[in-house]
């Protein structure tokens, strides 16, 4: 029997099921990975927008992670949506033993900011020093690095700073540039950088990439494959889910993740 790594998604949840857990395990699963959750919030969503969001009491949050790590180890951490400080220094203080891929969710495809100031400060204190990975947007990388990005050669300036918040690797999604090609830069903690070029694909159908494309990482990462490899899989995988996505609700559609 081959190797089923166990991820550990700590993120909120999608109603719509295009972005969030639901994308994080329908993701896991299609890596043949085993999804374990710890759900931060719930939220009314769909295609068109958030309709309201009910974040859980920091304790049930707590709860299931310990429950979680008590008899499940995990083989890797996907972390997402978080919005209340104690929980990011809970996680900061318990888990940072394990291989950590943080998605620092802060700021939609909108361009609208979801997260207090405090709750950014918070991640970049306690949460950025202990992660593997973290996988900004443009927008995400601008705030924690206070770099603005217009092009490649920015991207890598701001992954070389975020760098010195403490994390091993940075890599910047650099879906939302402006250029005909998608260009996702990895700085590492070696001094590597590596930039994956993409085509950018004209669609409606984008809701939940930032999600599925970190839980991907973490899942090929858990079942050893080395961080290029992981994310090179993982860009390919989300590609082929936008170009072969459903074309669901009248939105911002799901991509396909089976």
């Amino acid at each position: 029997m081959s190797f089923i790594p166990k991820v550990l998604i700590i993120a909120g949840s999608d109603s719509g099921g295009g972005a969030g857990i639901q994308a994080d395990i329908k993701t896991t699963s299609y890596f043949k990975g085993y999804a374990m959750t710890a759900v931060t919030a719930v939220t009314a969503q769909n295609t068109v927008g958030v309709q309201s969001i009910y974040p859980l009491p920091k304790q049930i949050v707590i709860d299931q992670i310990n429950s979680i790590t008590n008899d499940l180890a995990p083989d890797v951490v996907k972390i997402g949506m978080l919005a209340n400080l104690e929980i990011i220094k809970y996680i900061s203080m318990n888990l940072s033993s394990y291989k950590i891929v943080l998605d620092p969710v802060m700021v939609a495809t909108s361009g609208d900011v979801l997260v207090s100031d405090d709750v950014i400060t918070s991640i970049k204190n306690n949460l950025i020093s202990k992660s593997f990975l973290i996988t900004p947007n443009i927008y995400e990388a601008e705030i924690l690095s206070e770099v603005k990005i217009c092009n490649v050669e920015d991207q890598i300036e701001c992954g070389i700073k975020l760098l010195k918040l403490g994390c091993k690797n940075v890599l910047i999604k650099g879906g939302h540039g402006n250029s005909h090609n998608v260009y996702d830069v990895l700085i590492t903690s070696d001094g590597d950088e590596h930039i994956f070029k993409s085509n950018k694909i004209k669609s409606t159908n984008t809701h939940g990439t930032g999600c599925s494309l970190a839980t991907a990482i973490a899942t090929n990462i858990g079942l050893g494959k080395n961080i290029k490899e992981s994310i090179k899989v993982s860009i390919d995988y989300v590609q082929s889910g936008i170009k072969n996505a459903p074309d669901f609700g009248s939105g911002n559609g799901p991509i396909r993740h089976f």
